[in-house]
Parts: structure tokens; sequence; C-alpha cells
């Protein structure tokens, strides 16, 4: 099978959508599919000829120097800062969506996580005859109320003009697809994340590592993810101001310098990836997340493979993820006095906390990224059916 992932973001950048993107295209090239990937230049800099592209491009022609750890080829689209938040890229209208689509033959169009350049993805597929699968991961909407106090509508409206031209839309949680319908957006299906259980496991817990964290043997609480007004990280300024407790805050964006005023005392590690974040991982005695508009939440997910209890807002994809009271607590949104209480209560209890840890780690040992790989095969495989059905 030939397929086109075209993705708002792809490694380097670290994020939901560009980790998923990455472990769709291995698992697809490990089935023995033929897949290519097409996603925004990480810089002008970095797109070598950006400006300057062939609108028939060969596909291998397109590769960046950067990307020689991609599974599969790589089309850079040019693209340019969000304002405000410049590690988020929007690509600039170009002609070589459409060409790469026909140069690659694809058999299906995988949409990941579709606004910008999803929506030209979508509209070449349409022209070109093949059948679309969006992928729905990002809640643009929570995120316009973030940073504009308005425009959920518009947001909406834009989601469910893409998502609906789609032959199948992806929902990673139960939440999602709440949502989605509630928004009419048809044909609608359940696809969640896969975790990598190889290198998240518990036995990575490094002690040298914990003593340079907490000196005093401190309860060590993470972040992981994101700084960004979305997340709302501030809300573990309760966690921060409680005794014998050292908050970790892990990864980058641009509410970096108000938190470090927000959360003193806490430790910014900055970002952290591959085997040296799975050892922060298992090295954490409690795993806090706090941000409320999580269609999965990935991270939460990988502190269970690392056998790390959790606390997180009871909202979104941590519903599907946390079994409050088993793998961890889940707390109301927006909610600081909240979270510190139930770390708080974990701090206390390192009976419970073991337990949760143990029984988290369970629970995610079948969630394999090849398990998942599967499933999404299986909708690729029904889309090309239903298709063939319609022209019959």
């Amino acid at each position: 099978m030939r397929v086109v992932i075209v993705t708002e973001s792809f490694p380097p950048d670290v994020n939901g959508v560009a980790h998923c993107a990455l472990q769709t295209a291995r698992h697809l090239v490990a089935r023995g599919h033929d897949p290519l990937v097409i996603a925004p230049a990480s810089s002008s800099a970095a797109f070598a000829g950006a400006g300057t592209a062939s609108p028939s491009p060969s596909p291998s022609a397109s590769l960046r120097t950067n990307d020689s750890d991609a599974p599969c080829p790589v089309v850079r689209i040019p693209s340019l800062p969000l304002p405000g938040y410049p590690q988020v890229r929007v690509a600039l209208p170009s002609r070589r969506v459409a060409a790469t689509l026909a140069a690659h033959r694809a058999d299906v169009v995988h949409l990941a996580g579709p606004f910008v350049l999803g929506v030209r993805g979508m509209a070449a597929a349409a022209r070109l005859g093949i059948p679309a699968v969006a992928v729905y991961q990002t809640d643009l909407a929570g995120y316009a109320r973030t940073y504009m106090g308005a425009g959920e509508a518009a947001a909406w409206r834009r989601l469910r003009a893409v998502h609906s031209a789609a032959d199948r839309t992806l929902a990673p949680s139960s939440a999602a697809m709440k949502d989605l319908a509630e928004h009419r957006v048809p044909r609608v299906r359940l696809w969640p994340r896969g975790v990598d259980t190889v290198r998240f496991r518990p036995e990575l817990r490094d002690e040298e590592l914990r003593r340079s964290l907490a000196p005093n043997g401190e309860l060590i609480v993470g972040y992981v993810g994101r700084l960004a007004p979305e997340k709302h990280v501030e809300l573990l300024s309760g966690v921060c101001a409680l005794p014998g407790v050292r908050v970790v805050i892990v990864g980058d964006g641009p509410s970096e310098p108000s938190l470090r005023t927000a959360l003193p005392g806490a430790v910014f590690l900055g970002r952290r990836t591959g085997d040296e974040l799975a050892r922060i991982f298992a090295s954490f005695d409690v795993f806090a997340h706090t941000g409320p508009y999580e269609t999965f939440c990935q991270t939460v997910q990988e502190a269970m493979a690392s056998g790390t209890p959790v606390v997180a807002p009871a909202a979104g994809g941590p519903l599907d993820l946390v079994d409050h009271g088993r793998t961890g607590l889940l707390v109301p949104p927006h909610d600081a006095r909240a979270v510190a209480d139930a770390v708080r209560d974990l701090q206390a209890a390192p009976g419970l906390r073991a337990s949760y840890g143990s029984t988290a780690r369970a629970t995610v040992e079948g969630r394999t990224w090849a398990a998942v790989g599967d499933q999404l095969l299986d909708h690729y495989a029904e889309v090309l059916g239903e298709r063939t059905a319609v022209v019959a």
C-alpha cells in the first residue's frame, strides 16, 4: 500500500502529532508498505531550495539532511513560525502537496492533525480521487479559547469542514469522539495511541539521577510536555509549596520564563528525548499533568509504562487512560488545590504509589505501537473497501 502522511508537524519537532506521525511511518515500513511524509519545514534555513522548488519534485530530491533518521522519504513544505509561538511552524501554500501525492501514486492519504497543511492535503486528495483518513489529534478550539479568548466556533467550523470531507476520522479517545459528534463530524471511529513499553519501563529508575534532582530525598513530582499557556503548568504552584516535594519540569516553550517565577524551587531540565527521557520518567515518584485540552495525552501513557502513578485532570484523553484509584488520581480541571491535595495524599502513602505504578504498567503493556499500527491498517483497508464498493 502506498500511503502519503500529510502532517502539521514531524521530527525534529517534539509533540504528539509529530511523534504519532513518525510511529505511523515506522509501522507502515515494518509491515512492508510504502509511506511518504509531507510536513512543514522546521525553518527556512534548514530547507534547501524551499523558495525555488519545482512544482513537480521527485520525492527523494525533497529530503532534508536532518531527515536522514526518518523511516521513509520526507517532503518539506516552506513554512513560517506561528506568531508568539515560534516552535510551531505553519506551512505556506505550495503546489508541492498535490504534485507529491500524484508522484507517489498514493492509495491512501493520512492527514495527521489537519488544520493548515492537512486542509491542502485533503483538497489535493479529493481532486485526485484518493481516499483520505483524517486523524483528530489537537483540541484547536481549546487552544483558540486559551490564546484568543474566543474563536472556538471558527475553529470548529474549519475542523468540521476538513474532517467531513475525509472518508473516515479517527479520534484518539472517547472524549474526543464525543466532541466530534457534538460538532456534527461524521464517520468517526476510535483509534488510540501506542506506547513504547521497551523504552519506557520501571527498571530505568536511576537513584543517582534522583539524588541530583532531590538531594534531600524529596518526593519527585514531574511534568513532561510543552511549556505553553494551554498546558496550565502554573497549576503546580501548590505542589511546589508542599514540604518534602521537589517539582521537576521537562520541556520548553513560550511559557518557560513565567513558569520559572510561578514555580519557585522547581527544577527545569529543558527538552529531553529518547532514552534520557525514559530514565527521567522512571525516576519520578509521581507524574502530574495539568493540561485540560488533551485529546489523548501521550505523556500520561509514557508515565504509566514507566511504572509511575499519575495525577491528571478529569478531562479529555486522561479519562480513558487513568483509572482513578487504581493507576492514579483524576482531579477537577483548572484546580491547583486539587492537584496539590492529590500529590499530598500520594506523598503520605508510598504503598499506594507502588500499587498504582505497578497497575499502571500492567494496564499499558498491550498498547504497543505495533498493535495500534495494525488497527490503523484495518481502518485503511475498510476505507479502501468502501471506496471500491461505491465505484462498483
